[in-house]
């Protein structure tokens, strides 16, 4: 095997998977130039060289019951995709995020005697701490986002290193408010309000309807607002009747991607939990973060969190920086009434902006250089 062009395997999913895998790939291909990936990915990874034999969005499913509408298929991508996999026998598997997905692919990888490198941590000191030794069985390192999960690995003896989050290099640590605005057609006296209801389909199905009566709200009692709407690709069959249902009146503008434009002129958002809460506070923006879900995997994801944020914000700075109205909390007057709040505070969105400064640049690391090393390291053993 040569480390000068390394062939490599990997699987992302859904939107954010795709997006950190392909700031990987720019550094993979900076180091290796010839260097080959393929496996499971989305449009962001297509445009970095990787080969995608399944796309990614096959895997964009969240929670309990939605996995198991869906687990055939998942299964039989999982099983195809590692026969491939043994007969090919790449220099290095690297699963992106998906751990429900990667973990066990990567046990009976390594088990194969592949390596395997996990990149992003499972949140392990969110909930399910006890999948730590699943990690342990499965993988060799992991490519950590956050500062304090080395520790907790290495307590497990798996190896693993900080390598700051990607984002925090792609995002300017100024936000490009006035480009973004006039980009989108948003003159700079306009207030505005990005709504971001999620990038999965199950996701639009459980916020949408909620997310867009709060704008109904919104439009009652400020009616000088403006909003945008990020549409992931493919889903603005589903986004369009909901938006003529619920919110036939407001001056909502969809955009076909384009979140991170939105969420740099924004005044403030009201975004779903995930990984665009992160973005939110790496542009310094305000937000409201809500998340509803199938009623029965609520239940069972409450009953094994381990702390009481769930937005990662609130988990980086170890408080409610942010409020978050999850599950029954979330309804359209709580989260009106939670904007309305960050509009009318201007002395509280600049405390949090210079709070979430402090995190931009705890997070801004050169990821994919550090990364990159510690994937030459594990290759050259």
């Amino acid at each position: 095997m040569s480390v000068h062009a390394p062939r490599l395997a990997m699987v992302a999913g859904e939107a954010s998977g795709d997006l950190l895998a392909s700031l990987l790939l720019g550094g993979v291909h900076a180091r290796w130039p010839q260097a080959q990936a393929a496996g499971i990915g989305g449009p962001q990874m297509a445009k970095q060289g990787f080969d995608a034999w399944w796309p990614s969005d096959k895997l964009a499913v969240r929670g309990y019951v939605e996995v198991l509408r869906h687990y055939r298929e998942i299964a039989g991508i999982r099983r195809a995709l590692a026969a491939r996999l043994l007969e090919q026998r790449p220099d290095a598997f690297i699963g992106v995020d998906a751990p429900d997905f990667n973990l066990g692919l990567a046990q009976r990888l390594r088990d194969a005697g592949l390596r395997t490198i996990q990149f992003v941590c499972p949140s392990i000191w969110a909930w399910r701490a006890k999948r730590v030794h699943t990690i342990a069985r499965a993988v060799d390192h992991v490519l950590c986002l956050f500062p304090f999960e080395p520790e907790i690995l290495q307590r497990a003896g798996v190896a693993a290193t900080f390598v700051g989050h990607p984002l925090a290099d792609a995002i300017p640590l100024e936000p490009p408010r006035a480009t973004a605005r006039a980009a989108l057609g948003l003159a700079d006296g306009d207030t505005v309000v990005a709504v971001l209801p999620g990038s999965r389909r199950s996701e639009i199905e459980a916020n949408g309807p909620t997310f867009l009566q709060a704008t109904q709200l919104l439009q009652q009692r400020r009616p000088e607002l403006q909003f945008i709407l990020p549409v992931a690709a493919g889903l603005r069959p589903l986004i369009e009747p909901q938006v003529t249902q619920w919110a036939r009146e407001v001056p909502i503008r969809l955009i076909d991607g384009r979140s991170h434009d939105a969420l740099a002129a924004c005044d403030v958002t009201l975004i779903a939990s995930g990984t665009a809460t992160l973005e939110a506070a790496l542009f310094k923006r305000p937000m409201v973060i809500a998340y509803r879900m199938n009623p029965l995997s609520y239940q069972i994801m409450k009953r094994m969190r381990l702390q009481p944020w769930v937005g990662l914000p609130n988990i980086l700075c170890r408080e409610f920086v942010v409020p978050e109205l999850i599950q029954h909390d979330a309804t359209a007057p709580a989260l009106a009434e939670a904007v309305v709040q960050w509009l009318d505070a201007p002395a509280r969105r600049d405390a949090l902006a210079a709070r979430f400064m402090e995190i931009h640049h705890i997070l801004r690391q050169d990821t994919a250089a550090k990364a990159t090393d510690a994937i030459a390291q594990l290759l050259a053993h």
